[in-house]
């Protein structure tokens, strides 16, 4: 690990004044649980790491407008704790559940989980977002039954973030500060995927810090996460599913549905969701609305099991979102 600088700032306006116009001047430390593993691998060689977790206006778990607010340094044991989310947001409590390891549930912070880096091994081992030798993907004749069946363009990683699935479904937007004021964006649109190992796969400034997430009111709707793993414990998911359903008595009024860890950002099935207008949930609706949410799926020569998995995760999340699980 190369020598930084370290700052503790106690205002949001101290520590964006520490932020540079590079991902090299500095990073942002709330939970550290990816930055300090990246600065060890020298994937991040920061000149300063400047520390938010005293920033007493970043934290908390609150209601908010109706909603919910979850400040940038609200950890993952705090989301398990609230009895916000355990009331309205089942979605999220089950992400947070998958986290198998109580040091991540503890240090690392729900913010955090959005920010982090691929965990695709070939751009941990320095082979670029794009995993590309010579201008040739390492991926497509290499080791990828844990990549993207959704890639986009040349990116083939697949989002790790255990939250964003559910907070897209559930319509959630996350605060931006910069220097230069505060912007809004939906966690649907957070995401990208790079066209060059220079790009980020997230749509964050060096000189920004996500401050927190705001969930609208679930004003009745119905949510739920489902995952497929290989083993509980530290691990991540196979494949995800979170789904957002509005009912009219015991039809479906207005869905979302949504993929993780299967592209390089979270899959948004519309037309999947869509087909579930006017219809109740029942074994048979919820299993064609998992074969349709993987119809476009372009798997690699090792990784088409992971249709099958998505295609159950939509299934299950649908029937513990409608009570029938």
């Amino acid at each position: 690990m190369h020598s930084f600088e370290y700052a503790s700032p106690a205002t949001l306006k101290e520590a964006l004044g520490l932020l540079g116009g590079s991902w090299s001047d500095a990073a942002v430390l709330a939970g550290g649980t990816d930055l300090i593993t990246l600065m060890k691998e020298h994937l991040a060689e920061p000149k300063r790491v400047v520390n938010i977790k005293g920033i007493k206006e970043l934290g908390g778990i609150a209601k908010s407008g109706g909603g919910l607010r979850i400040g940038a340094a609200a950890t993952v044991d705090e989301l398990l704790s609230s009895a916000l989310v355990r009331a309205e947001y089942p979605s999220l409590l089950a992400a947070a559940r998958g986290i198998g390891s109580p040091q991540l549930r503890h240090m690392g912070t729900v913010v955090g989980d959005l920010c982090q880096r691929p965990r695709c091994w070939y751009y941990r081992n320095g082979f670029g977002l794009l995993a590309q030798k010579n201008g040739k993907s390492l991926v497509d004749d290499g080791q990828n039954e844990f990549h993207a069946i959704f890639p986009k363009g040349a990116a083939k990683f697949v989002s790790a973030s255990s939250f964003a699935p559910a907070l897209i479904a559930l319509g959630a937007k996350l605060k931006i500060a910069s220097p230069s004021g505060v912007r809004e964006v939906n966690v649907a649109d957070f995401f990208k995927a790079p066209s060059s190992d220079a790009d980020r796969e997230i749509d964050l400034h060096p000189n920004e810090i996500v401050t927190a997430i705001h969930i609208p009111a679930a004003k009745g709707a119905r949510n739920a996460t489902y995952e497929v793993r290989n083993r509980e414990g530290l691990d991540w998911p196979l494949a995800t599913a979170s789904v957002s359903l509005t009912m009219k008595g015991s039809s479906v009024s207005s869905a979302a549905i949504v993929l993780g860890h299967v592209g390089p950002t979270p899959v948004v099935a519309t037309a999947a969701a869509g087909s579930l207008a006017g219809k109740t949930i029942t074994e048979a609706t919820a299993e064609e609305a998992g074969k349709a949410a993987v119809a476009g799926a372009t798997p690699l020569s090792d990784n088409g099991y992971k249709v099958h998995l998505a295609a159950v995760a939509v299934k299950r999340a649908l029937l513990a979102a409608a009570g029938k699980a």
